[in-house]
């Protein structure tokens, strides 16, 4: 016995490697299964002795249901599947296939029932072989899930047993990827869910245990070793409450899927799976988008993202890399970063154009030659200094960075007929406090004098922190808690505003889809997250006490830092668009003499490295930005 399962799994194994040997090994395999139903259902129907005049019709009815069947499922693509994954969605395509294929044999014998051979044919053998052939077939398919299920050695003492969180259509296809895997690590034991509807109910032979609120008792009970969390549409409150109950009862492995709308498809396997990280617990809600107007916007285009090696440019070269621009135009100075995208998108993305560009943005004359030559249809301009404390020292190198490196792109843009400019804002503009904060407010600024030439729509986006990115809060409260600590927090009540990248980078492009120029947009940045609280989190999630493995101090704001950042202000408001993640600033006309008088100015101080001069100058072109103390 043991020996003839090990040539049936050898026979699989090689079957499955081999798509072409697999998929005749199927059409013949079928051939001999409903050659045999069309059999077996004249011998029912005649109780076991077919009668001599119909010998001739059942080879005859055999031979029309292998030339109707045998295409129609080829059609319905039931040779195109893996052995080892059927589901129901296989079964139903079997189902129509069958159905549709009767009906075509039915019309057949119908019309054929004046020929001899078919005269007196009982019709019942029809519906006797119709269900035969589903049986059969289906049967055939879902024969090594069976096998799996009834001779897989199951080395129960090497798995982890696994409470999985959220019964919904995200935990059972987590359940059936665990199940239908040979080298799974996970031992299922059953689910929680908080809908009174599913308690009690039975989900592949695991019962759903009781709500988030019992996990501690439920793991206590049932010795579970680890956890998943399969909530993908659910808010951030939920999964917060199932971690927090994870670790109440001692868990250390817990394990999430990413939001529904990051998965291909919609299907999430045990591939999906990933350890609970920080955003996941930040109240954010995935953004719905209009794919097609962005597919509008960038499909078949020539799109240049400046800063393409930074956090946010490189997650925008990514975004963008999906929506199949004619060229891909990747511009930043830093030649590392660039080498790494430009890798990682020609792996990604092999049938893609894509050139790498080094150069600076405040080079007039190089970046002249590069819209001279590729004339992008659409600019991202993401290239800016945005590390406040280090502008604060340098703001001759903020101010020819963020606006006149912006100036020169947006001109040349204008110059080379380019349709949309995308200027990447930040919530920091804002009745600013920081150098770098005014200066991408002369940023909108220009953008928006230069949209009145009516050549090119230049729109701005301000949205606030990003989760990850190089430079923020996150990665350096990561290497202070792997150094063991402390880790530093500026102010107990500093708090701030944070998207993960993908989530700003899809919002960036939604708005410049939705942009006829001039407008600055807002991203919906959510609730506003404590700092403090943040920091202990992320102990936590680090498999350590707050205080107690890893100490929290208190150091004073740096220089430009405030308490709590706007994304308006008081006189500004917003106006409502058609995403509901996404707001349009009602801003003030810009008297472009004042600003290309101030910028003048500004040319000097920088000129002359004046700090104090160029401070002066910023608050006379921005009213509302106020230097802070240090």
């Amino acid at each position: 016995m043991q020996q003839l399962l090990k040539i049936i799994n050898f026979l699989a194994n090689f079957i499955k490697k081999i798509p072409r040997i697999k998929t005749i090994s199927f059409l013949v395999a079928d051939a001999l299964l409903i050659s045999l139903a069309v059999y077996l259902a004249f011998l029912l129907r005649f109780e076991s002795q077919i009668p001599s005049e119909y010998s001739e019709a059942v080879e005859a009815v055999i031979v029309l249901a292998l030339i109707i069947l045998l295409p129609v499922f080829y059609f319905f693509k039931l040779y195109s599947f893996s052995w080892s994954y059927v589901s129901m969605s296989e079964l139903i395509s079997l189902f129509k296939a069958t159905t549709l294929s009767f009906l075509f044999i039915g019309i057949s014998l119908y019309f054929s029932r004046d020929y001899r051979l078919f005269h007196g044919f009982p019709r019942s053998t029809l519906l006797i072989s119709y269900f035969l052939v589903f049986l059969f077939c289906g049967g055939l398919r879902l024969s090594k899930r069976i096998y799996l299920e009834l001779f897989k050695k199951e080395t129960i003492e090497e798995k982890k047993r696994t409470l999985i969180v959220g019964a919904g259509d995200a935990g059972e296809q987590i359940l059936r990827s665990i199940q239908s895997s040979e080298n799974s690590s996970y031992f299922p034991i059953g689910f929680v869910d908080d809908n009174p509807t599913k308690q009690g109910l039975i989900i592949h032979s695991l019962r759903v245990f009781g709500r988030i609120s019992d996990i501690p008792t439920i793991i206590k009970e049932n010795q579970a070793e680890q956890m998943i969390i399969a909530l993908a549409s659910a808010g951030s409150d939920a999964i917060r409450r199932a971690v927090e109950a994870g670790r109440k009862a001692g868990l250390k492995e817990i394990k999430i899927i990413p939001p529904i709308g990051e998965i291909i498809n919609g299907e999430t396997s045990i591939r999906d799976l990933r350890q609970i990280q920080v955003e996941d617990l930040l109240g954010r809600e995935t953004a719905s988008l209009d794919t097609g107007s962005i597919k509008d916007l960038i499909s078949n285009k020539t799109v240049l993202i400046t800063g393409a090696a930074g956090s946010i440019g490189s997650e925008l070269s990514r975004q963008i890399a999906k929506f199949k621009p004619s060229l891909l135009l990747l511009l930043d100075q830093d030649e590392t970063g660039m080498f790494n995208i430009y890798q990682e998108l020609k792996e990604k993305f092999p049938y893609l154009k894509i050139r790498h560009l080094i150069a600076d943005i405040r080079d007039r004359e190089k970046i002249e030659q590069i819209f001279g030559r590729y004339r992008p249809n659409i600019v991202f301009h993401a290239a800016a200094y945005k590390h406040v404390p280090l502008m604060e020292d340098h703001p001759s190198e903020a101010v020819k960075n963020n606006i006149f490196g912006t100036k020169i792109i947006a001109e040349s843009a204008i110059n080379y007929g380019t349709e949309n400019f995308i200027f990447i804002s930040t919530d920091k503009s804002v009745n600013p406090t920081s150098i770098m904060g005014a200066t991408k407010r002369a940023g909108e600024m220009i953008c928006q004098f230069l949209n009145q030439r009516n050549i090119t729509k230049f729109i701005s986006v301000r949205f606030g922190n990003v989760l990850d990115s190089r430079g923020s809060i996150i990665p350096i409260f990561k290497e202070q808690i792997k150094k063991g600590g402390p880790v530093r927090v500026t102010h107990a009540d500093m708090k701030r505003y944070f998207m993960t990248i993908s989530e700003a980078c899809l919002l960036v492009m939604q708005a410049g889809a939705m942009g006829q120029g001039g407008e600055v947009f807002v991203l919906d940045m959510g609730k506003p997250i404590n700092i403090f609280d943040l920091a202990k989190e992320m102990i936590k999630l680090s498999g350590f006490e707050p205080d107690k493995d890893i100490p929290i101090v208190f150091t004073q704001p740096r220089p430009g830092e405030k308490f709590f950042e706007e994304i308006l202000t008081a006189e500004e408001g917003t106006i409502a668009t058609k995403h509901q993640k996404i707001f349009i600033t009602k801003l003030f006309l810009v008297d472009e003499q004042k600003l290309n008088q101030g910028l003048e100015e500004l040319k000097r101080a920088v000129k002359e490295n004046n700090g104090q001069q160029i401070i002066n100058i910023l608050k006379q072109i921005i009213p509302s930005y106020r230097q802070r103390e240090s």
